[in-house]
């Protein structure tokens, strides 16, 4: 008898891993691959890379914001984090942005009136669940920038709340979507706040193996990742590693993709 025969199941189908590599390729092309394997770090949900506090859920808001802004290459784009409550969305919205889309090195425009900036929406209900609050940042940053670019994702527009996911990963923020794609709601009413959650596109194990591909094409190790994502997704983001290393040709690929 085969016992091992369980272990051989994929982490996510084929189909959903070729996408998820086709994927990381329309980042590549159209999200500056020299600065990807350059200065794009693997975001940690510590104090380290969210440091201070601040007494305020304007002023956190603010300050978490900021520092995803940093670690995305986009400082310089012009921004105004607002109450969701208190602001009212254009869907057509579009940041004005000058010189490169992405760079550490960018200088904001401190001229840009607040009527002129980009409105970065937060719902106060998320200050206590920093890494949904940060995931949804990066998420909405993702959006406006794949507006900009004006290049369909694999798969068109269909999938286009996936690819924005799938982008902020890309840019460091896969520890973030990986622990908050699924939230427990515990047993009672009282120990779930809705608010307080993020929309998910990606399920985990696609979410968590987009981030394995991240961490390959970095060469990241296994030491530094597993202790920041939750305890169950430690064995899924392995075996990712594994399935992933494996398609040399795939990761051929994606490594000859530089900047024009």
């Amino acid at each position: 008898m085969a016992f091992g025969i369980f272990n051989k199941q994929p982490v996510v189908d084929p189909s959903s891993s070729g996408w998820i590599f086709e994927a990381y390729g329309w980042a590549l092309q159209n999200f500056d691959a020299d600065l990807f394997y350059s200065d794009t770090v693997l975001v940690r949900p510590t104090n380290e890379f969210f440091p201070g506090t601040v007494n305020s859920i304007q002023g956190m808001a603010e300050s978490i914001f900021e520092r995803v802004k940093v670690y995305a290459g986009i400082s310089h784009w012009p921004t105004l984090v607002q109450d969701q409550s208190l602001c009212h969305l254009i869907e057509s919205q579009q940041v004005q942005i000058r010189g490169a889309l992405r760079g550490p090195a960018r200088i904001a425009d401190q001229s840009v009136k607040d009527s002129q900036r980009l409105v970065i929406p937060y719902n106060p209900q998320q200050i206590n669940n920093p890494e949904g609050m940060i995931a949804t940042y990066a998420h909405i940053l993702s959006h406006h920038m794949g507006q900009v670019v004006k290049v369909p994702p694999p798969g068109g527009a269909e999938y286009w709340p996936q690819a924005t996911e799938l982008l902020a990963v890309f840019l460091g923020f896969g520890f973030m979507f990986a622990n908050s794609a699924y939230n427990f709601r515990g047993g009672c009413s009282s120990c779930y706040n809705p608010y307080a959650q993020r929309d998910a596109y990606l399920s985990e194990a696609e979410v968590t193996y987009a981030l394995a591909l991240f961490c390959v094409l970095k060469s990241i190790p296994n030491s530094a990742v597993t202790p920041h994502l939750k305890g169950h997704l430690r064995g899924v983001y392995r075996k990712s590693i594994k399935e992933i290393s494996s398609k040399e040709q795939e990761l051929d690929g994606l490594k000859q993709i530089k900047n024009a």
